[in-house]
């Protein structure tokens, strides 16, 4: 009998690590990605193009990268099973153009700092919206997190809120903020599309989107100096095609909630990023807000409540 008990219990022990393993390198991919959008204003700030002409270069590299990745994988297609959900994927891509569009115009009009904060009113419009579409609860914990991660965006934002703003720059981050809750919504319901061929599809959508936005406004003519092509690289590349299948292949596995609160840490790092590469000082209360983001995101993904044995895993 205590053969078969340890035997079963070593069972248990492989399944519930098995189960684990694939959520582990799902959130390591999720905070990686974030780093790496945190990054974003470091290396546009190296690149002289307009911000349109930057979400195109960056969308096009992103896409002809993830292409080439996608082709040496040797996976199979999947998106043709589907339509319903590649119609959802199709969507979420064309939102994620339009919401770096609306971002990178905002960036210009608004500076970096008011600007991302009206992005990442993304994040509590999915937040909202997520028991009524998605059926998650929301939890204690989470909420306690959320609310802390919204103090700490006010407490860093609060300097930059006194200074007189144009309307058209607030309008414009405001609808990055709409278009990226669009994303994550219309992502999530692409269930049998995941992984490489997600993030593919999703920059392939958003490149097309922002190339028949710029053959509107300018005849697809682009004038890239020397100096741009390295920033222009890296972006695409790294930044934007990395990121992407970091970004796309780790959300479908996590809860949408957790992907909201989480997703604070992008603004963060671009803060923390900005202050240590570009000079720009932080003060007291912007550094308190930093922490109340770390600590308010970090507090509602890791705080779990112990769940009796017959309970879901799932929060």
């Amino acid at each position: 009998m205590s053969c078969s008990i340890g035997q079963h219990h070593d069972l248990l022990i492989s399944a519930t690590t098995e189960m684990e393993t694939p959520m582990n390198r799902s959130y390591l991919k999720y905070i990686t990605s974030l780093i790496l959008f945190g990054f974003n204003g470091i290396v546009a700030s190296h690149i002289s193009l307009s911000s349109y002409e930057i979400v195109f270069t960056r969308t096009l590299i992103g896409s002809l990268f993830l292409v080439i990745v996608f082709g040496f994988s040797k996976q199979k297609m999947r998106f043709l099973s589907n339509k319903s959900h590649f119609l959802y994927l199709s969507l979420s891509g064309v939102a994620m153009g339009a919401s770096w569009m609306f971002l990178y115009e905002a960036y210009t009009q608004i500076g970096v700092s008011i600007a991302t904060l009206a992005y990442y009113c993304g994040p509590v419009i999915v937040m909202i919206l997520s028991p009524l579409l998605f059926k998650e609860r929301m939890t204690s914990a989470k909420l306690i997190g959320f609310l802390a991660v919204l103090t700490g965006m006010l407490c860093v934002s609060g300097q930059a809120m006194s200074e007189e703003k144009t309307l058209f720059g607030l309008i414009c981050g405001l609808l990055s903020a709409v278009m990226y809750a669009v994303m994550v919504i219309f992502n999530k319901k692409a269930v049998s599309i995941t992984g490489l061929e997600n993030s593919m599809w999703q920059l392939m959508a958003s490149f097309a989107t922002v190339f028949l936005f710029l053959g509107l406004k300018q005849d697809f003519s682009i004038n890239i100096a020397s100096g741009d092509w390295l920033p222009i690289l890296i972006l695409g590349i790294v930044n934007t095609g990395i990121g992407c299948y970091f970004y796309f292949s780790s959300i479908g596995l996590l809860p949408v909630q957790t992907v909201a609160i989480c997703g604070y840490l992008e603004p963060l790092s671009a803060l923390l990023f900005s202050a240590a590469l570009l000079g720009e000082r932080l003060s007291l209360v912007q550094i308190l807000g930093a922490l109340l983001i770390l600590g308010g995101a970090a507090f509602g993904e890791l705080y779990r409540r112990k769940l009796p044995a017959n309970s879901s895993l799932t929060t």
